[in-house]
């Protein structure tokens, strides 16, 4: 299945639940994107010693996963890219959720 997982909160825990699920559909062999969307793309940044976003983030990478972040409302907030996010943007995130079999929002 191709799995589409928008993220558009800051919430330390509501991210970090986002990324276990995007994680545990990786486990099911599913082909799944996050994109990061809005207050979404402060989630590269988010340090919560209850919620390992970031270690969420690179196990997710690591297992083929992709993250792709919006490159307005990264500039907005003076973020960038990185080797966990790509820069994308509203045709990235349109090409994605009309392909995936199914979208699921945080």
């Amino acid at each position: 299945m191709k799995l589409a997982v928008i993220i558009t909160q800051s919430n330390a825990e509501q991210v970090f639940t986002a990324l276990r699920f995007a994680n545990f559909a990786r486990g099911k062999n599913d082909e799944v994107t996050v994109f990061l969307t809005a207050e979404g793309v402060e989630a590269v940044r988010l340090d919560d010693p209850r919620f390992d976003v970031k270690g969420q983030a690179t196990s997710f990478v690591q297992q083929g996963g992709t993250i792709l972040g919006c490159g307005s409302c990264l500039k907005l907030r003076d973020l960038a890219g990185s080797d966990i996010c790509t820069v994308s943007t509203m045709q990235g995130l349109y090409d994605l959720t009309v392909t995936a079999d199914k979208v699921v929002t945080f």
